[in-house]
């Protein structure tokens, strides 16, 4: 290989592995299906130029407010960054990518694989080809909460977070179509709610398997639909999106458990798919204004 040839990585653990310190947190233990998150704090580096041909990438800044300068080459053009937290900077896939940073940083990474974007264009029903555009530094306040509310689910809840996390990069591919594409498209909002029998089909499925880490995906194809498309019908029919409705599923499950008296808190928080106890209660007192403990006094 010669020295102008990027360094082509085909796996995360393999593209993470070019920087000086291990991540600090990443998903790959997770049941995160076709995207990924890496948190970490590099000192100051120079990495090689690379690509990664499956997956867009999209680098989030978290180290508050100072100025950290970085020289970046994007697809063969050069620029001197003044990086700010807050900002990002998207790499799509295939699009060659070297950054020089001169203090240490911490920041986001967050990988998505080609097809996940590929189907919210389908969606647009867009007529000519569309592309995710590279984009330098740049403040982008939604796109920073949701880095933040994915690396925040990886501490409170990664075993159960599946369901959460697809909600949020369908919101994400949403919002790179709408201002990073080659051609920037609205999609159609639904005013309707899911028909009568979809909707029973869906809360009948959830029901049966809230112990499993549910995927948006998975329960959107079970009514042959997109992951946008049902989210906002959902949400028309019910008054809240699919994770705040299975949330509140596992709560009533979880009340109906702790009145048998025969099951402990930790064992219930299991049987209604909770990661832990601790979560439990979490959620229990948010909706139901106490703990599982004093509810069953």
């Amino acid at each position: 290989m010669s020295p102008e040839e990027p360094i082509i990585f085909t796996t995360e653990e393999t593209a993470l592995g070019v920087y000086p310190r291990p991540p600090i947190l990443t998903s790959l233990e997770t049941n995160w299906d076709g995207f990924g998150l890496a948190y970490m704090c590099q000192p100051a580096f120079a990495t090689p130029e690379m690509a990664t041909p499956r997956w867009h990438g999209i680098c989030i800044f978290t180290h508050g407010d100072r100025i950290i300068h970085a020289q970046r080459k994007l697809d063969g053009k050069k620029r001197l960054d003044a990086v700010a937290g807050g900002s990002i900077v998207v790499n799509p896939a295939h699009v060659s990518q070297q950054a020089t940073w001169d203090e240490e940083g911490d920041f986001i990474i967050l990988a998505m694989e080609t097809q996940i974007f590929d189907r919210v264009v389908a969606e647009a029903k867009i007529s000519s080809s569309v592309e995710l555009l590279p984009c330098f530094s740049t403040p982008d306040p939604l796109v920073y909460q949701i880095g933040l509310a994915l690396k925040n689910v990886l501490v409170t809840n990664p075993v159960g977070s599946r369901l959460y996390a697809e909600t949020m990069i369908n919101a994400l591919s949403v919002h790179l179509l709408q201002h990073y594409a080659s051609h920037k498209s609205v999609l159609t909002e639904y005013s309707h709610g899911l028909s009568k029998g979809k909707l029973q089909q869906v809360i009948n499925y959830i029901n049966s398997y809230l112990d499993r880490d549910l995927g948006l995906q998975e329960i959107a194809e079970l009514v042959h639909m997109s992951p946008h498309y049902f989210c906002q019908q959902f949400k028309q029919s019910m008054g809240m999106t699919p994770h705040q409705y299975v949330i509140r599923c596992r709560i009533e499950k979880a009340k109906q458990l702790l009145l048998q008296g025969n099951i402990t808190i930790c064992e219930i928080a299991h049987i209604v798919g909770f990661a832990n106890q601790s979560h439990l209660n979490f959620h229990f007192k948010r909706i139901v204004g106490t703990t599982p403990k004093k509810f069953v006094k």
